[in-house]
């Protein structure tokens, strides 16, 4: 429906909205995980009623379709899982060495970007049936994951950044993260290379069959081909809606339209539902924001720099960390600050968040691909936090490097 009501009937977006509240409602008592949702929604009421009493203006519009869009591209994005996830003869056998290491770091880094973290489970739990996997097969895992948080437009994190800085350059956000996630990588691999604990040469790795890597770059050709001719058309809606059409039309050239018809409707009944958590999150994250921010708004507070270049960026990006590393998930976060600091450039802030984001989600104790793979795999999240702690403080610097390369770029400097 958000898809429909973007291009023929704006005025139906708002029942998106109110059947995305509705499903939540229903799912509420299957949340094994409440706490943190029934926080945010007492802590957004009482800001609520704070705003009311004190006549700030409230947008109730905003409260019930913030996230919409956020929650089509995680719905449309799971419809590609039909059609992508690979097979087990499309990977390849074990290889071992320096060569697997690259070739399995970017199998997963690549199809990853795209089906998340259904590509690393795949590729870990081939790891994991030969044994308990290794120092260095934990640091591929996490930081190719992470790396694609810094430019794939199939991600939440990139999402997240499109609905709360809409004005954003995508060009320049792709050709940034591109760079980082390259960075990321050699920093890597140099690290792994010169380990004298843990021998590159012992690493044995699965590299995914370049093959099934096709969808992920023909899905982006057609958003980024479609963006350029109609410039004016979300980025996040292009992907939402040619994920669901690519995956109807190749499920029916391959399976036929009666089997087509069966796995959609299984997806719709069965997978979706279990992404209830996330979504979740995504509404009462959404109305935390806008009720925190009526009252940020109503109160006048005047920003504390007059102009928001690398050095507050840099300072941002730190305290976004360490909210993460305490708990507080980055959308929550963004959340906020998006909508306190929405006169600032758009670009410059959402290649923070997302920067924010890659750190928090490769070690944060508290991340979702942390918990994952601590729980499926029996690993010590201590020891996931130690082998990438000092990647972490290299990683931030070159993000401040980069924020100044951009900040000039941009010509955003203090004056």
């Amino acid at each position: 429906m958000s898809v429909y009501s973007y291009f023929f009937d704006k005025d139906m977006f708002i029942f998106s909205g109110i059947f995305a509240w509705i499903a939540f409602l229903f799912f509420f008592q299957t949340l094994q995980k409440k706490r943190l949702l029934i926080f945010l929604l007492i802590s957004s009421f009482i800001c609520l009623i704070i705003s009311f009493y004190n006549s700030f203006k409230i947008n109730f519009y905003d409260i019930f379709i913030v996230n919409q869009y956020l929650i089509t591209l995680l719905i449309g994005v799971s419809f590609l899982r039909l059609i992508s996830i690979p097979k087990n003869d499309n990977l390849k056998g074990s290889l071992n060495g320096i060569k697997s290491f690259i070739k399995t770091y970017f199998g997963v880094h690549l199809f990853a970007s795209i089906i998340n973290l259904s590509a690393l489970i795949l590729v870990a739990d081939k790891m994991y049936k030969r044994g308990y996997l290794t120092n260095t097969q934990i640091i591929l895992l996490t930081r190719s994951f992470a790396n694609d948080a810094y430019w794939s437009p199939f991600f939440v994190a990139f999402g997240t950044a499109v609905v709360y800085m809409p004005n954003l350059d995508t060009s320049i956000i792709l050709v940034n993260g591109f760079f980082l996630a390259t960075f990321g990588f050699l920093i890597t691999y140099y690290e792994v290379k010169n380990d004298k604990k843990n021998n590159i040469k012992d690493f044995e790795g699965y590299p995914l069959n370049l093959n099934t890597l096709a969808l992920p770059f023909i899905l982006a050709f057609l958003v980024l081909v479609t963006h350029y001719l109609s410039p004016d058309t979300k980025v996040i809606v292009l992907i939402a809606l040619f994920s669901f059409v690519l995956t109807l039309l190749i499920l029916t050239i391959r399976s036929g339209f009666k089997n087509c018809f069966l796995e959609i409707k299984k997806n719709i009944f069965f997978d979706l539902p279990n992404m209830r958590a996330e979504i979740s999150l995504f509404l009462v994250a959404g109305i935390f924001g806008v009720a925190l921010s009526s009252i940020l708004v109503g109160l006048n507070l005047e920003l504390p720099f007059e102009k928001f270049d690398w050095i507050i960026a840099s300072i941002l990006l730190a305290i976004f960390i360490i909210l993460g590393f305490i708990g507080i998930h980055p959308l929550i976060t963004i959340a906020i600050i998006g909508n306190l600091l929405n006169e600032v450039n758009h670009t410059l802030l959402a290649v923070t968040f997302l920067m924010a984001w890659s750190i928090v989600i490769s070690t944060s104790p508290f991340s979702g691909l942390i918990l994952t793979i601590v729980s499926r795999y029996n690993l010590d999240i201590k020891n996931i936090f130690r082998l990438n702690i000092f990647y972490i403080l290299k990683i931030y610097v070159l993000n401040v490097i980069f924020l100044f390369i951009l900040s000039k770029y941009l010509n955003i400097f203090l004056t």
